[in-house]
């Protein structure tokens, strides 16, 4: 696996151009007796009948950033470290939930297993995990629970923080700034935008905490001598497991003192109960329940779910990215034995 992990780290794929990377997974799939569909630059495999539990690991990487002391697509092993722009986000998981699939497909499982490689994941892209799971459940049923593969420092993630973005709007009336004359869109918005700050959603996640929503950025204003009639600003909202983001938009379009328009509704924040099968296996087994601030393939679907892989998460879109050697096999034994004669 790690010298897959190598091949891997040599092919560029900035999210949204994968597919040089999907060629290369598709044909060593093929040639290991795997069988791969392929849905744009997305892949997945089945095996088994019964209730479909997925495992899915995103195949895109971001671009490299300007730090990187190492050429980021010549892989390289120092001190159990594998260095490569996508080594540790999310390569490392690719690569052991195929090994993971491998062994668990083995043997009869009293579950479908989908093993789901997937494209578009760092950009937020539609043609990613949504379009592949659109055939997959067409093929094989609806998913009933799911394992994503990222840097968790081998923790089991039970919430994850979603992200919703908003356009918000308050007219006014233009005027001469020099007369008593119109609206200031500018002052009306003060409200709006101090109903934001001071906001307090009643649902309080154990893990991720209250939904958090902060002001980035305000537009108003034409020129210097002009009241302006209408000022602008965005709203950056992180969910935390506990609300849909449609849930949270219907609340807060009735309540603000502002035009409110949703960008999208797609990334929803996740959480799974204690008493779910995966999590009480996870339990078992010694794993730290845990919540991510971080967005994954998650956010994208609406059946329970856990994150959990090798690699740390603050390494992920850095310079000099690596992964620990050792972790992909701690990873892949510890995929086996959360997944293993699971009953759902």
């Amino acid at each position: 696996m790690t010298d897959l992990l190598r091949q891997m780290i040599a092919i560029p794929s900035p999210s949204r151009d994968e597919g040089a990377v999907a060629d290369f997974l598709e044909a060593w799939l093929f040639r290991h007796g795997l069988a791969p569909h392929r849905v744009g630059n997305n892949l997945w495999c089945a095996a088994g009948s019964g209730p479909v539990v997925l495992m899915d690991a995103h195949i895109d990487t971001v671009k490299p950033v300007a730090g990187w002391t190492r050429d980021p697509f010549t892989p390289l092993v120092e001190d159990g470290r594998l260095y490569g722009l996508g080594s540790n986000d999310d390569g490392a998981s690719v690569v052991a939930l195929i090994d993971a699939y491998r062994r668990l497909t083995a043997y009869t499982q009293p579950y479908t297993l989908v093993l789901s490689l997937s494209a578009e994941e760092e950009s937020s892209g539609r043609n990613g995990l949504e379009v592949s799971l659109k055939e997959i459940e067409a093929a094989c049923g609806p998913v009933v629970c799911g394992v994503f593969g990222e840097p968790t420092s081998l923790e089991m993630v039970v919430a994850e923080k979603g992200l919703m973005v908003l356009d918000c709007a308050v007219k006014g009336v233009a005027g001469h700034a020099a007369r008593d004359k119109g609206v200031n869109a500018i002052y009306q918005a003060l409200p709006a935008i101090e109903w934001f700050r001071g906001k307090r959603f009643e649902k309080v996640s154990e893990l991720l905490g209250p939904v958090k929503m902060t002001v980035t950025q305000i537009n108003a204003g034409t020129q210097h001598n002009v009241i302006p009639d209408l000022c602008t600003f965005v709203v950056d909202i992180r969910s935390n497991g506990l609300y849909t983001n449609e849930e949270l938009l219907e609340l807060i379009q009735a309540e603000a003192p502002c035009e409110v328009k949703a960008r999208s509704t797609r990334l929803c924040g996740s959480s799974i109960g204690r008493d779910h099968p995966l999590v009480q296996r996870g339990l078992s087994l010694g794993l730290p329940a845990v919540g991510s601030p971080t967005l994954s393939n998650q956010a994208l679907c609406r059946f329970p779910s856990v994150k959990l892989g090798p690699g740390d998460s603050p390494r992920s879109h850095t310079a000099d990215e690596y992964v620990m050697v050792d972790d992909i096999a701690r990873a892949v034994d510890i995929y086996v034995d959360l997944l293993n004669q699971l009953v759902i």
